[in-house]
Formats: C-alpha cells, sequence, structure tokens
C-alpha cells in the first residue's frame, strides 16, 4: 500500500489533536527562538500535505538510545513524525525490509533523491583494523557487506546535508574513549564530511525536530557553534539557565544527596553538576514530552553534549575546579562571603556578569562568522 493511501485510510488514528499540534508549534518556536508571528508559519510547514524530506537514518556504533529517544516522542508522535513530517525511507530499527531487500531500498532512495534527502547518523564510526587476515579499515563494524565506514561516506557524500544525532555521532562517545580498540571516531572525523550536530546522551528529539522545521521554512539548516551544534540549543550554557541559578549565586548547595539542602532544591554544583563547562538547552526543552530533565529531577549535569564528556567532566560526582562567580575572583566556597552584604552590590554583580556572558555570546556567533 503507497504511503499516501495508507495515511489516508489511518487519517484519524496518526492525526495530532489541533490543539496539541500547535502547542507542539509553539513549543518549537521558542526552542528556535522565533517570535509568536512564526507559530503559523511552523504549523504550515509540518501541516499533512507539506512536502516532507526524504531521511535515511544510519545505525552505526552505537546503543539505540538516540532512535528509542526518537520513537518515544509523543508531541508529535513518531506516526506523525514517520509519516507526516518526515519520509523515514530508511531506518533498520522501524522499518519492515531486511536483509537484501533492505540494501536495495536504500540504494533506491539514495538514486531517486540524491543530493535531496537528508542523512540521520546514529553512533560512532569504528575505523580500526580487525587483527587477523582479511581484516581491512573500518572492519570492526560491517553492514551488508560494507563497512560503517564506507557506508556512512557513500550516504552522507550524496545527501543534502548530514545530521549527527547523539554524541557518539557527533564526538565518538564512550566508544571513542581510551583505550579504543576498535578506533571509534564521531562521523565527521571519521570520513571527512560536514555535519551538524545535535549532541546529548541521548539527544532531545525536540532538537532534531526544530533542526527540520528550521529546514522547512528557510530552506537551510540553522547557524551552529565552533563545534557544529545548532546555536539555538547550544549557544548557551546550562548554568545560564539554570532554574537553581538563583541559589548558585547566593551560596546555596547541595551537601550530600538527601540532605536538607536537596529537599529544598538547591544548586547541585558540589555534588559534581558540570552546567557551568556545558552548553544545552535542557532546561527549555526538557525530556519525556517536557517532563523533567536530570537537573530538575535532583541530579547534576554530567556534561553529555561536550566534546570529549566520558574523560573531561570525570569524575562525574566531583566538583570543577575553580568555577569564578559573576565579577568576583571567588570559588563556590567562596560565595555566600562575597554575596552577603549589601543588595546594591549584588545587583551590580548581576549587571556586570550579564553584560559579560551577552559579549561572550556575540563573540561565539562572531567566531562562526
Amino acid at each position: 500500500m503507497e504511503q499516501k493511501e495508507f495515511m489516508e485510510k489511518h487519517k484519524m488514528l496518526y492525526s495530532l489533536d489541533r490543539r496539541e499540534f500547535m502547542l507542539f508549534c509553539t513549543k518549537i518556536a521558542a526552542v528556535l527562538g522565533l517570535a509568536p508571528s512564526f507559530i503559523p508559519k511552523i504549523a504550515e510547514a509540518i501541516e499533512e500535505g507539506a512536502k516532507k524530506p526524504s531521511v535515511i537514518w544510519l545505525h552505526l556504533a552505537e546503543c539505540t538510545g538516540d532512535s528509542e529517544a526518537f520513537i518515544r516522542s509523543t508531541y508529535p508522535s513518531i506516526e506523525e513524525l514517520v509519516l507526516n513530517i518526515l519520509s523515514v525511507d530508511y531506518h533498520e530499527t522501524i522499518m519492515a525490509s531486511a536483509g537484501d531487500q533492505a540494501e536495495e531500498l536504500l540504494e533506491k532512495v539514495m538514486r531517486e533523491n540524491k543530493g535531496k534527502y537528508l542523512a540521520i547518523l546514529e553512533g560512532a564510526i569504528p575505523t580500526g583494523t580487525p587483527p587477523g587476515p582479511g581484516g581491512k579499515p573500518g572492519g570492526f563494524l560491517t553492514i551488508g557487506k560494507r563497512t560503517g565506514m564506507e557506508l556512512a561516506r557513500e550516504v552522507c557524500s550524496n545527501a543534502f546535508a548530514a545530521i549527527c544525532v547523539g554524541t557518539c555521532s557527533c564526538f565518538g562517545g564512550v566508544q571513542a574513549q581510551y583505550p579504543n580498540p576498535t578506533g571509534a571516531k564521531g562521523v565527521e572525523d571519521a570520513i571527512g564530511v560536514p555535519t551538524l550536530k545535535i549532541p546529548g546522551c541521548p539527544h532531545n528529539v525536540v532538537n532534531s525536530v526544530a533542526t527540520v522545521v528550521n529546514f522547512l521554512l528557510l530552506g537551510s539548516l540553522p547557524r551552529t557553534d565552533k563545534y557544529g551544534r545548532p546555536l539555538f540549543a547550544y549557544g548557551k550554557r546550562i548554568h545560564d539557565h539554570c532554574p537553581r541559578r538563583a541559589h548558585f549565586d547566593a551560596g546555596q548547595f547541595v551537601e550530600k544527596f538527601g540532605d536538607e539542602g536537596a529537599m529544598n532544591r538547591y544548586c547541585l554544583y558540589k555534588m559534581g553538576c558540570k552546567g557551568p563547562q556545558t552548553y544545552h538547552n535542557c532546561s527549555l526543552a526538557e525530556y519525556n514530552d517536557g517532563t523533567s530533565w536530570p537537573v530538575k529531577g535532583g541530579h547534576g549535569c554530567i556534561g553529555c553534549s561536550e566534546p570529549n564528556f566520558w574523560d573531561d567532566m570525570a569524575p562525574f560526582y566531583e566538583r570543577l575546579p575553580d568555577v569564578k562567580l559573576p565579577g568576583v575572583e571567588a570559588t563556590a566556597d567562596k560565595v555566600g562571603f562575597a554575596l552577603v552584604g549589601a543588595a546594591a552590590a549584588g545587583a551590580a554583580v548581576h549587571g556586570a556578569y550579564t553584560f559579560i556572558n551577552r559579549g561572550k555570546f556575540r563573540n561565539r556567533e562572531e567566531e562562526k562568522e
């Protein structure tokens, strides 16, 4: 049965309530930093009947966590994502085809949509050569008689754009850390093809859908930072828009999980929170249909959207050294002493920090340009 006929037959099953749909469009506008006037345009871009971009989704060296996040989307539902917003033509986890049939479908989609489809990649790419006879570079991962490295290079080189979802495809992830016997690398490092990166462990499906909506609205991918991450999602630190930030500024910290500070939702910096060094929009997008995110749930950020976070952010339950406070030469230990004073002094410090932070953000954008 053709996809269009199937969608029409099951229209009631796969239709979002209009109110829910508009709330979703409102959230996408907020994530993208667009004015409310863009909400009707976003709705029009993803309405049924709009031209849907063809998607080839590759699984490489990964745990399938990013696909799990993708298929557990509720607003929009996976049915809406697959049938109405995107045309997911190849995805090993959710497609019916297998074996030779799947390989033939992949070749057909690439041939018929050359230069127009979006390649979405999940997982790192092994580049090492297995020991023994017949070993070849990338041979630790083989899909349909081709190495993952060969497959990713062919798919990405014929795509309109390559989008990495999850930290493994973006930066290599846990398998790329020492000792790394398979030579695993992020997709861009492994095959030399530029990619837009949506890291996270797993990534937030709101950010990947927002990236596609940006493409549908403007015909281009969003502006990125120096790592290739969309600025709308990775332009500010967790620390900058954390709901517990006021407690950091006031010197109120959780000292032990379960203590009075934890009950009062104090800052988790002393428990190892890596928010001051992590760029992500977790508090805005949240996970599980906007239900929560780690810091809201009482666990510090581990920096999962940053390159090499498994090593650079470890140990996960120890504090970062020498985190400076707004406008003063002090670490978090001294914050209470530094800020317990005149209210006017506190206001001045906050104003100075805001000015400095805005300057840093502008510099990040100018560096990309």
